[in-house]
């Protein structure tokens, strides 16, 4: 079986907020259960390794695991929470005389030119708009809707009969959607808030409360959730259903192998 390791678990912000003085952004500063790092994913086993997503604390992440270089990356969209560290990356792949790859739907990568012209000097970039296998799992994308910021898109993950979404930033998702999280052995799902109440219209990914109503509808074997802001507070007890857990940095599972649900 592979290993899932969470590297990040945060929003766009991260936790702790610079400006904020709350419980939940002063522990992270001290005995840091809270501290969060943006969203981000590594997925290692004996077929290869890839990272989901490349945010603004890449090197952060990188140093903390020792690790001096990863070859392939999967981008699941062009916000900056999500590719901030591609420059470091490029750039560390230029040093070491090595050609990352990079991974996306090719409208997302076409944004990520835009911003970053000169990365296809050192990265090859991969379109996977028609699917991909990396590091033996057969992966699709599809977009999801991302709320006030548009759209995203989710990945579904399928190897040795195990399969696995990882759907970070969406909200409301319509019927057809939803169709891919159907028959799953893990959802990995964004929840900034346990209970948001903003107006709809300003809001981008679920809360926790809307995350167990999906839950329960699709039905995965487990869920995990991740993509959380200063509102989730991980000393705390939620009461999330047996087979329910908040992600926190660091944390692994194995994935590739059927479940036992004794």
């Amino acid at each position: 079986m592979d290993r899932l390791i969470f590297l990040g678990t945060g929003d766009a912000m991260g936790v702790p907020r610079v400006y904020c003085d709350c419980e939940v952004c002063t522990e992270a500063r001290t005995t840091g259960v809270n501290r969060r790092f943006r969203s981000s994913v590594a997925v290692e086993g004996d077929d290869g390794s890839f990272f989901i997503d490349c945010g603004p604390d890449f090197v952060t992440m990188m140093e903390s695991r020792g690790q001096r270089f990863i070859e392939r990356i999967l981008v699941t969209h062009a916000h900056f929470d999500h590719i901030g560290g591609l420059p470091e990356w490029a750039d560390a792949c230029r040093w070491m005389n090595k050609k990352g790859q990079l991974y996306a739907p090719q409208e997302v990568l076409d944004v990520i030119l835009r911003q970053y012209p000169w990365l296809d000097r050192n990265l090859n970039l991969h379109a996977v708009d028609h699917g991909v296998v990396l590091a033996g799992w057969d992966i699709t994308g599809w977009k999801v809707f991302h709320g006030k910021n548009g759209y995203s898109y989710a990945y579904r993950l399928e190897k040795n009969g195990y399969v696995w979404v990882y759907c970070s930033d969406a909200i409301a998702l319509p019927p057809e959607q939803k169709l891919p999280l159907y028959e799953l052995d893990l959802l990995v799902l964004g929840t900034s808030f346990y209970h948001e109440e903003a107006e709809f219209s300003t809001r981008s990914v679920y809360d926790v409360t809307e995350a167990l109503e999906l839950i329960s509808e699709v039905g995965p074997k487990q869920s995990i959730f991740t993509h959380m802001s200063h509102d989730i507070d991980l000393r705390r007890k939620y009461n999330l259903p047996d087979r329910v857990e908040f992600a926190e940095t660091g944390l692994e599972r194995w994935v590739g192998g059927k479940i036992s649900l004794m």
